[in-house]
């Protein structure tokens, strides 16, 4: 895996919005939006939780291709519901994660959970795309952005009525938090070079402001591991590639919230 995919990542989310943008512009998206409406908070639905799973809707990633090739909507969505998922994460990215916004409305029409759109957010046109399409939350990625731009957008996407989750990868990521994050989410992945380590979690747990809803992401696939960053003072567990692996993405969630039982 290259060092640099982030920024391959970016470039390309870059063209792709600007493609966008001349089919349809931002003012005729904003003229869609009349008066934006509050969306279902996750951050509140992941502290009601015992489990505090976000199941992961995602075909593919840039670390291990395809993982669930032919994932419909009309299928997992209910199943992680009816399991017990607390939120869904949607991934939109389609040339990395073979995603895309109707995977979100899809899911929108299907489920009565927090949704969030997982992607590479780093224009104001994305965060109206997610209230139009059914967001209920936002990912911000401070590695994507300046903390000027984490701060305009965090600002923006509470206008729409959305909250905002903003991952870290590292201490020195804090530095993007600011009054408009509602969530903090610790990445175990790093999106440079896709190495996992939990321990991430773990160490910066201690740092992380105890008013925000904490979130760890990536990596997590053992009941017991959950249960420790519980501890640890997590409220939500981010996860895609346990569940998305499985023929039965519903199915594997149902046996790992029972694994959390015991």
């Amino acid at each position: 895996m290259k060092e640099d995919i982030l920024q391959t990542i970016i470039a390309h989310k870059r063209r792709e919005i600007e493609a966008q943008e001349q089919a349809v512009s931002l003012s005729a998206l904003e003229a869609l939006l009349d008066t934006p409406m509050p969306g279902i908070s996750m951050k509140q639905a992941l502290r009601q939780s015992p489990f505090g799973i976000i199941a992961e809707f995602k075909r593919r990633s840039p670390s291990k291709d395809w993982i669930h090739r032919n994932a419909q909507t009309e299928v997992i969505a209910p199943a992680y519901q009816q399991a017990g998922a607390s939120a869904l994460s949607v991934l939109t990215d389609e040339p990395f994660f073979g995603g895309s916004l109707k995977d979100l409305q899809s899911c929108r029409s299907l489920v009565q959970l927090p949704l969030l759109r997982k992607d590479f957010i780093i224009s104001p046109y994305q965060l109206f795309q997610a209230k139009l399409k059914g967001a209920d939350a936002v990912l911000l990625i401070a590695a994507c952005l300046t903390t000027g731009q984490c701060k305009e957008l965090a600002h923006l996407a509470h206008e729409l009525q959305m909250e905002v989750l903003l991952e870290i990868h590292e201490e020195s990521e804090l530095d993007h938090l600011n009054p408009h994050i509602d969530m903090v989410g610790v990445n175990n992945r790093h999106l440079g070079t896709f190495h996992t380590d939990v321990s991430t979690s773990f160490q910066l747990a201690k740092l992380l402001p105890e008013e925000l809803t904490r979130v760890s992401e990536s990596g997590l696939s053992q009941p017991e591991t959950v249960k420790q960053l519980r501890e640890a003072g997590f409220h939500g567990f981010l996860m895609g590639e346990a569940f998305m692996k499985s023929p039965r993405p519903g199915e594997a969630l149902y046996n790992f919230i029972q694994a959390l039982q015991v």
